[in-house]
């Protein structure tokens, strides 16, 4: 079988059924199978793969192809091609046959001129040919593989009907490849594959697209350096599952159009078809891939009977695909292949054709078709006007992603001063369109290009125009940018909005600059302004703050409840807006949710905080918005506590879904989440990508920039990578201080103790000199994190900071304790007991685990055999849970191995357990210094329990040593 350059993926289920059908499989049978799917969807990668399996089960291969000759066919060129391959590995066996059945010559000579030729009798050859295969198939199992039958000629569909009526007997399986796209309705195959279908033993197969994931699997395979998540997804998108077009579009990598060698191929099948049909084709790539009988007929302006047959033959020749609504190309990359190959001219009649056949339509979804063609029509009044309609339709229906870009197209022909919005029939007043485009925009999850879109339209408004537009595109950035951390003076900008309102008459604009002002103050931790504010807001008459503007004065008197210690009574306020919100189907009430969930959070009631995200997450996709602001958030929290709570497959499944459609933050977010799963469980496998994906957010978003950080500090420590790990932190604190304006913020003690953590078991094998550098380092570390306790949301840390405090107070011991420093161990032991107390307390199942791997070595130290055995037991109970390797790893040391093996186990009697660790230890390629510092025992007790060993073992080296234990299983 042929090589093929990319891998098989995705076909484990097909190749299963292929192999069954055709009898490669124990014991062996006969069996036929036609082989059938659209040009490069794999058919002979999954021939290639059938063939290995069948010469790995010691079966006999051979292929024959069929060739496209065009008019000048050789009769049984796949046959004699096979049997040129069974005659050269079996010459013996052949020759005998050839000499019992001398029709056979024709397929087994040298020359040619005999293979072209039909045999005299017919009958006494298609006979002979079944008779060498049930033989040889008879001596040993035989695969035979006629590839790409839409190319073969008569003669050969005349002996392989033979062949199939008469079956086989013997084990031969019999597979036939073709393309099912190139079938059109007159192609000789078609009704042979029928009465083929029709026989015993006959199975037909046709192989479909790849699904999306095994897409990506592919170019992953395919594609040696970075592909960022939009490139990905297009290739997905352009291939539709096809393998052959992947290959190509990752080659492209880095273009739009389609790759020229591809595109020639495709437009083959286009040029075979006369004018109308041709012309048919090119309108219908214009229009889209996919139109309504109707509306291509009037653009093509052939007139019913000419457009009818012009059709049928494009349908004929499997170019185009027809459904109850209309026509589609077979494949969208020839749709996109026919519109590359129009000449500018024809594409632009072809668009104001479109223009006027939709001119006057009002189906939901036509503003938008229309808006493309007429502004590549160069009709740009009417672009305009239809994007800001399409815009409109798509914010109507909960579609912001399409909202936004169909508003962004109107406003940047207004900004390139192409189009006056005033000027157009209706006209358009310009700030109520970018409000529309700024919230769309937000809603979609690009809050950042929503606030920068708000800023350019301030910057662009003139100097007279009214006080209330200003006001209006303040509140419209304000809006944007409360959902992220914005480098913008927010309270400056607030407080200008605020002035330029008038307080009388009582206004909309008012109550949603109020709450805005409010929003930002509370923010800012100026919490009594900010109850006034809101109270003033909430002063006004309901119909003037309707839906988001009175959930939003409400989520500011709850937040300012808990700001002011009274948690509860902020989840008291909360809860009773969600029930208001649920009741009245308010679609604010998801933003409700992602408030109350991080006041539950805070608590420290991780599991109602993982429900009420979870929900809101929900909440927000029901709506179309599945990554706005709140929305997105409260699912990547909702990874993120399931992460803590030890819901780690829970929590992938939050962080990978669609997340190659989220917009940047919302992606970096969720990624995050993926990194701190696969640092848990030591999954290495293109971890630096994903990190990659989230630098970018790390200046706009700290959750982000924490939660990925100190994944990569654990990934990069576990490989004993010190410098990256201490690289990545660096980086971090340079980040968030810039962000924060300050270098001492809550998340540095979670990170500080990370680094300690990795610090720890790496820093003894150092030299003397920077030893001493890491433990003034670690020193270091540790005060600014203890500085940094009061930066967070409240003076005093919630549960999770009192955690990770009490972690950075017993890594700072550990590290000093394995570098030899002098140190109590009653203070160690004391100090990770309170890392695993509040880590417990909070609910973070991993941390609670790594503290108590931790606290059963300083028990050890203090003596205490039975306490740290129950503690290395229960770290290992999680770690095995979690999956959890690094965590394994680490636990596997404590655990007595005698124990482990059983009383009664080989070497069980031998070695005590402090024995079997200093001896794992040693296995390891720890010296005597490495073990004492290891299990916190001097240089010379090590020595001791080395020496020991080796007496029982009866071992005269430390390698003979642990050669012996491996012997008797004493060693993993």
């Amino acid at each position: 079988m042929p090589t093929a350059a990319a891998p098989l993926v995705g076909r484990a289920h097909e190749l299963d059924e292929l192999a069954d059908l055709a009898g490669v499989v124990e014991p062996p049978h006969p069996g036929v199978v036609l082989l059938g799917g659209d040009a490069g969807i794999g058919k002979s990668r999954l021939l290639t793969a059938l063939g290995e399996r069948a010469v790995g089960a010691g079966r006999e291969v051979a292929v024959g192809h069929c060739l496209d000759l065009g008019g000048s066919p050789v009769p049984y060129l796949p046959f004699t091609e096979l049997a040129g391959r069974l005659a050269a590995v079996r010459p013996g066996p052949v020759a005998e046959l050839v000499a019992q059945h001398p029709s056979l010559r024709r397929l087994v000579s040298s020359g040619t001129a005999t293979a072209s030729v039909e045999p005299a009798d017919r009958g006494i050859f298609f006979a002979a040919v079944h008779a060498t295969l049930s033989t040889l198939a008879g001596e040993q199992p035989l695969l035979v593989v006629v590839e790409d039958l839409h190319w073969a000629d008569q003669s050969t569909y005349d002996l392989l009907t033979f062949l199939l009526t008469r079956g086989f007997s013997a084990p031969v399986g019999l597979v036939g490849s073709y393309r099912s796209d190139d079938l059109h309705r007159r192609h000789p195959l078609r009704p042979l594959l029928a009465a083929w279908n029709r026989l015993a033993g006959v199975r037909r197969l046709e192989l479909g697209p790849l699904p999306d994931d095994d897409v990506r699997t592919l170019v992953g395979s395919l594609r040696a350096g970075p592909t960022s998540a939009t490139q990905l997804q297009d290739v997905i998108d352009r291939a539709e599952g096809n393998a052959f077009f992947a290959e190509e579009l990752v080659a492209a990598i880095g273009t739009s159009d389609t790759p020229r060698d591809l595109a020639d191929l495709l437009l083959l099948r286009v040029d075979q078809l006369d004018p109308d049909a041709r012309l048919v084709a090119r309108a219908l790539a214009v229009g889209g891939h996919r139109l309504a009988d109707a509306l291509l007929a009037e653009v093509t302006g052939l007139g019913p009977d000419r457009f009818e047959v012009a059709v049928r033959a494009a349908l004929d020749r499997n170019v185009l695909l027809s459904d109850r609504d209309g026509y589609g190309f077979r494949h969208s990359m020839l749709g996109e292949a026919v519109e590359a190959d129009l000449l500018p001219g024809e594409r632009a009649r072809l668009h104001d054709a479109f223009v006027r056949a939709l001119a006057g339509r009002t189906e939901r979804g036509v503003s938008a078709d229309l808006a493309r063609h007429a502004l590549a029509a160069g009709r740009l009044p009417e672009a305009f006007l239809a994007s800001v309609h399409a815009g409109d339709e798509a914010a109507a229906v909960g579609g912001p992603d399409e909202a936004a870009r169909h508003y962004a197209r109107a406003l940047d022909l207004v900004a390139a001063g192409r189009v006056d919005p005033a000027a157009v029939e209706p006209p358009v007043e310009r700030v109520g369109l970018v409000e529309r485009a700024v919230g769309a925009t937000s809603a979609a999850g690009m809050a950042r290009r929503a606030e920068a879109l708000a800023a350019a339209e301030l910057d662009a408004l003139p100097f007279d125009a009214p006080p209330t537009d200003r006001a209006r595109l303040l509140v419209a950035l304000l809006e944007a940018a409360e959902a992220y951390e914005t480098t913008a003076d927010l309270m400056a900008l607030a407080g200008e909005a605020e002035r330029l309102v008038p307080v009388e008459p009582p206004t909309a604009l008012r109550a949603r600059t109020v709450a805005a002002l409010a929003v930002v103050l509370v923010s800012e931790g100026s919490t009594d302004a900010a109850v006034s504010w809101a109270e003033e807001g909430l002063a006004m008459p309901p119909d003037l703050r309707p839906g988001e503007t009175t959930v939003k004065l409400r989520s500011v008197l709850a937040k300012a409840t808990e700001r002011r210690g009274d948690s509860a009574g902020s989840e008291r306020i909360l809860g009773e807006l969600a029930a208001a919100a649920h009741a009245a189907g308010d679609p604010a009430e998801f933003r409700i949710r992602h408030q109350l969930g991080g006041v539950l959070l805070e608590l420290g009631r991780m599991p109602e905080a993982f429900e009420s995200y979870r929900l809101a997450a929900q909440q927000s996709a029901a709506l179309g918005r599945p990554f706005a602001p709140y929305g997105g958030e409260a699912r990547a929290f909702a990874g993120l506590v399931g992460y803590q709570l030890g819901r780690w497959d829970e929590a992938l499944a939050i962080a990978r879904a669609d997340v190659d459609q989220a917009p940047s933050l919302p992606a970096a977010a969720l990624t995050a989440v993926e990194l701190l799963v696969r640092a848990g469980r030591g999954d290495r496998d293109g971890w630096p990508a994903l990190l990659e994906r989230t630098r970018p957010e790390w200046s706009a978003e700290g959750m982000v920039a924490v939660q990925s950080a100190a994944a990569a500090i654990d990934l990069h420590g576990d490989a004993g990578d010190l410098d990256g790990a201490l690289a990545v932190h660096d980086a971090v604190v340079r980040a968030m201080t810039a962000l924060w304006r300050t270098p001492a913020f809550q998340g540095r003690i979670r990170l500080t103790g990370l680094l300690l953590g990795q610090l720890a078991p790496l820093v003894a094998g150092l030299v003397p000199e920077r030893r001493a550098a890491l433990l003034d380092l670690g020193d270091r570390l540790a005060a600014e994190a203890e500085d940094a306790t009061e930066m967070g949301r409240h003076r005093v840390p919630g549960p999770e900071g009192r955690a990770w405090l009490a972690r950075v107070r017993a890594e700072r011991l550990r590290l000093g304790w394995l570098s030899s420093r002098p140190a109590d161990a009653d203070e160690l032991r004391i100090a990770w007991s309170s890392s695993v107390e509040a880590f417990a307390a909070y609910g973070h199942v991993f941390e609670t685990a790594r503290s108590q791997a931790r606290l059963a070595v300083a028990l050890r130290a203090t003596g205490q055999e039975a306490e740290a055995a129950a503690a290395a037991d229960a770290a290992l109970a999680v770690a095995r849970s979690l999956g959890a390797r690094p965590l394994l790893d680490e636990v596997r040391p404590l655990i007595g191995r005698t124990a482990a093996s059983g009383a009664g186990g080989p070497g069980g009697d031998v070695l005590t357990p402090r024995e079997a660790e200093v001896l794992g230890l040693v296995a390891d390629g720890a010296s005597n210094r490495d073990v004492g510092l290891r299990l916190f025992i001097s240089t010379k007790t090590a020595s001791v329990h080395v020496s020991n060993i080796l007496a029982k073992l009866g071992a005269r080296s430390r390698t003979e040593a642990v050669s012996i234990a491996r012997r008797r299983g004493l060693l993993d």
